[in-house]
């Protein structure tokens, strides 16, 4: 296929190459002229666009979708297909459907080291059509693609899958922080929990905790490898989208409030969302 791939930022850059190494024609886009082995570059996201049978997006908000859309969209010939891989509001992804029948919202879930590896997980909503020509190139970038419905489902699953990743994070580390107050070894805590009902991908893929279970950015500083602010974003479209629909997610919205004492009130930037852990080690109760 020859494919326009908009955004070569940490996520992007990762899965336009593995795109070009599976061999597709890829021509990427980014405002920052970022380049990438095997993807050629063009000068604006309509000259990316330009003769592609797929247009691939990955940008930070649904604001910047919405302009990248009006950009590529007249550019696209008939029976190309749009998919945006970002993380954006549910409204977003439909209105881009809306001006793109065509189109798939195929949010991921992996992380920076899913893109490299070629390991992501793709939400995907849209038509059944669509959907049918964007798998191919999700196997490539992944392990995994379902399609969860219509257009905007796979925003929904995505937002819906970070507000429990958000808040079982916060009270794995709360766990911990509770554990070495009453004495009690990190190692032996995971023993028991990873093979208990406490059970959980926070607990024992993403360990909070230095030196504890497979390896995890707690193991190098909190370097992120899904940055606290990030979460918060996707923790806000959450309750964005509760909001909107009248759904009651209180642990979800508590979730957002602790995020956003970290990353905005405290030093929670730039380091990885698993960074809670010392961060509530250090703080008092109440």
């Amino acid at each position: 296929m020859k494919i326009g791939f908009i955004g070569l930022g940490n996520m992007g850059g990762h899965m336009a190459r593995n795109l070009a190494s599976a061999g597709h024609e890829v021509t990427g886009f980014d405002v920052a002229g970022v380049s990438v082995a095997g993807v050629a570059q063009a000068s604006s996201s309509a000259g990316a666009a330009s003769g592609a049978d797929v247009i691939i997006t990955m940008l930070p908000n649904g604001q910047i979708l919405r302009a990248v859309a009006a950009e590529v969209i007249p550019a696209l010939s008939p029976e190309a297909c749009f998919i945006d891989c970002s993380t954006v509001d549910v409204e977003s992804a439909r209105a881009v459907a809306a001006d793109w029948p065509l189109s798939v919202d195929a949010p991921v879930s992996g992380g920076i080291g899913g893109a490299d590896a070629g390991t992501l997980t793709f939400m995907a909503g849209g038509s059944v059509a669509a959907f049918k020509i964007a798998e191919p190139l999700f196997d490539i970038m992944g392990q995994k693609a379902v399609h969860c419905g219509e257009s905007g489902a796979g925003q929904a699953a995505k937002i819906c899958n970070n507000m429990i990743l958000g808040a079982t994070m916060i009270v794995t580390c709360e766990a911990f922080a509770l554990a070495d107050k009453l004495g009690l070894d990190r190692q032996k805590m995971f023993d028991v929990v990873s093979t208990s009902s406490g059970y959980s991908w926070s607990m024992n893929a993403y360990c909070p905790a230095e030196g504890i279970g497979p390896n995890s950015p707690a193991d190098n500083g909190y370097q992120p490898g899904f940055a606290a602010e990030l979460m918060l974003k996707d923790l806000r479209l959450s309750q964005q989208a509760a909001e909107a629909v009248g759904a009651a997610t209180p642990l979800g919205e508590q979730a957002t409030q602790e995020y956003a004492k970290f990353v905005e009130g405290e030093d929670g930037m730039g380091k990885d969302f698993s960074a809670m852990l010392p961060r509530l080690s250090a703080m008092p109760r109440g």
